[in-house]
């Protein structure tokens, strides 16, 4: 790579299936438009559906993705290839301190704004520390990988999931049994687009599942007349090009507290990512670990101050990336300008809002249960020894916490289920760390 701030993207020769390309490499314009779409088609499923489930605009979060995206490629200097969109890190944290129901907008958005934005300011601190370590040692990876083992990152985002399982089952059982039964159905069109396809179709699970499973349901309600029909109307209705809704953030210290813990979950994230990319790429990406911290912390910041999500490193485009073994950074930026087109298009949003609520219903059931069982992979991917006694208390009490949702109140300030979890199972860790030799 160039002694430059940003990269001199060289242009590969070549089709697209026939080399690899690097991140401070290029195809040519029409190729790299044609996979910047390919990767937000990658990431479109779950960056609309983190909204939808959390109440949030689904056309502003489409919008602050691209943002973000462009945040951390100026913070990277364009040398890690990554997309950022809607973290369903957040979901739990946001439905406990705003009570949503999970039907329309969100009414207390603005107090999970705040906390976002806290939450954000708490990551892009820690992306600094991790800076500063990585420009003094280099060893930033191992600083980290030493409060925050996989036993302990395995339990935090596992205790996620479990964490938000009730509210998955209640709403996919709806108001009847046609409701429950097609959340039911939901899921089964996920799980056969998971197991019976393959290629990117299979990748796209999440999108081509939701897609199949609104098909389905407007068969039975608008065909047949079995339940509510889909409506239209509002996408007929709907202008071209327009602004979305922004809502400005409220700052509120108990949903500060239950949100704020996220920050850990994406620094794992993040981590996680770095390093896939690295293996993928062949290069030490480690060096770019506390800029890839602040990018991400900098445009959570940025969305939540105008009603977006918070963002993260999605795992989808990273799918992408390892089919086509293009890791150019440019891809990325293209896919950026497409993500703010499309959230600049009411009629693009109104299309969204037509998703049938037990289809939702279905998906959450799906991606919750993801989630848990994302945290338990980070235990198997790293050969946690749960022979050792830490790593076994370390898990289990985590796991009740966060499932049972367990609270505990400092004066005004609060830690939910989920908070409760992450600061445990890193103190816990670490007091049990004391005079241990054993391996996480």
């Amino acid at each position: 790579m160039s002694n430059s701030y940003f990269p001199r993207w060289r242009q590969v020769q070549g089709g697209a299936q026939a080399v690899v390309v690097q991140p401070d490499e290029r195809l040519s314009w029409p190729q790299n438009i044609a996979m910047g779409a390919q990767h937000v088609v990658a990431m479109f499923g779950s960056t609309i559906l983190a909204p939808l489930l959390m109440g949030f605009d689904p056309n502003l979060a489409i919008l602050m993705s691209g943002v973000g995206t462009l945040i951390f490629f100026v913070f990277v200097g364009g040398r890690v290839p990554s997309y950022l969109g809607s973290s369903f890190a957040f979901i739990g944290g946001v439905i406990a301190v705003t009570g949503y129901a999970g039907a329309g907008p969100n009414a207390n958005i603005g107090v999970a704004l705040g906390a976002i934005i806290v939450c954000g300011l708490v990551y892009t601190v820690i992306g600094l520390l991790v800076w500063l370590v990585n420009v003094r040692t280099g060893g930033a990876a191992e600083w980290i990988d030493r409060w925050m083992p996989p036993v302990v990152t395995g339990a935090i985002v596992a205790v996620i999931g479990l964490n938000l399982a009730p509210i998955a089952a209640k709403g996919a059982m709806g108001g009847s049994t046609f409701e429950a039964l097609m959340a039911l159905m939901t899921v089964l069109c996920v799980g056969a687009i998971a197991v019976y396809t393959r290629g990117t179709v299979q990748r796209l699970l999440i999108l081509v599942g939701l897609l199949l499973a609104c098909v389905i349901y407007a068969v039975f309600t608008n065909g047949l007349g079995l339940g509510k029909p889909i409506d239209f109307s509002g996408v007929a209705a709907a202008a071209w090009l327009g602004l979305p809704h922004f809502t400005s953030p409220v700052f509120e210290t108990h949903a500060i507290s239950v949100i704020v813990p996220v920050a850990i979950i994406l620094v794992a994230e993040n981590l996680g990512h770095i390093k896939a990319v690295s293996a993928m790429t062949g290069r030490n990406l480690d060096v770019y670990l506390g800029r890839a911290f602040v990018g991400d912390g900098v445009a959570t910041m940025v969305s939540g101050a105008v009603g977006g999500t918070g963002v993260t490193t999605y795992a989808e485009n990273i799918g992408v990336m390892t089919v086509t073994r293009i890791y150019s950074t440019l891809v990325f930026v293209l896919a950026a300008i497409i993500a703010i087109l499309l959230g600049f298009s009411p009629k693009f949003g109104a299309l969204i809002q037509t998703i049938p609520g037990p289809v939702l219903g279905g998906m959450s059931i799906v991606v919750f249960g993801l989630i848990a069982v994302a945290g338990a992979r980070i235990w198997v991917v790293n050969q946690v020894d749960f022979g050792d006694n830490r790593n076994l208390i370390v898990a289990a009490v985590t796991l009740v916490l966060g499932a049972g949702n367990f609270s505990v109140q400092f004066g005004a300030f609060k830690l939910d289920g989920i908070g409760t979890a992450t600061f445990g199972a890193i103190i816990l860790y670490a007091l049990l760390r004391i005079g241990s030799r054993g391996k996480a």
